[in-house]
Order: C-alpha cells, then structure tokens, then sequence
C-alpha cells in the first residue's frame, strides 16, 4: 500500500449540486420566506442557481457551492429557525465541462426525436 497525503487532496474544479433545505420546528407550514431568502443569498453570490418546485440547483466550483450552502444554512438560523436540514445530490465530472441546464437540453433533444421519429443513436 502506498502513502497518500489525504490531507491536501484538492476538491473537485466544478460541480452542481441540487438541494433542498428545510427549516425544523418553524410552527408554519410554509417555508416561502425562508426560500426566498436562500434566493437572496444565492443571488447575491454570484454562481448560477435554478430554483425549482423541490429545491435549487446551483453550480460553481467546488469551493464556492460548499460555501454558499453553509450561508445559506446561516442566514437562516440568523432568521430565528433554530435546525435547518438539507439533502443535497452533488454531480462532478471531468471528462469535459456540462452544465445543469445541458443536461436538460440532452434529454429533450432525445424527447424531440419521439415526436419526430428520428434517432440519432
């Protein structure tokens, strides 16, 4: 077995990671003026983000996307919600650079050759 310096391994150049936070014990059932403010906040850092229905995708390096996970997690404790939980997918890749939004465009570029019976496989 060989020696490894786990410790200075370097963090992945880019990454996406979907996520959903979710205040605890907030006495409300709505949970839109916590998302709006995690809207802010992402916004304000400067990554692309998409929000959706079940949660936000945001993309940026590594670093950064970690980051603003854990501002997000912040400001909203700084709100008064004493637990946040959140569950995140995180996508890497390094065979070449792809966006969330790539990602979506392939799948319906399959989905349209249903509708016109074409293939490109």
């Amino acid at each position: 077995m060989s020696f490894r310096d786990y410790a200075n391994i370097e963090t992945p150049a880019s990454c996406y990671v979907d996520f959903c936070l979710i205040p605890v014990g907030t006495g409300n059932v709505s949970v839109a003026k916590e998302v709006a403010e995690v809207q802010r906040v992402l916004a304000a850092s400067g990554l692309k983000s998409t929000m959706h229905s079940a949660g936000t995708t945001v993309e940026g390096s590594w670093d950064e996307v970690m980051k603003v996970i854990g501002q997000v997690h912040a400001v909203v404790h700084q709100g008064g919600v004493k637990r946040v939980q959140t569950s995140m997918r995180v996508g890497t890749r390094i065979d070449k650079k792809q966006t969330a939004e790539d990602k979506v465009k392939r799948v319906q570029a399959i989905l349209s050759e249903d509708q016109t019976g074409e293939s490109s496989a």
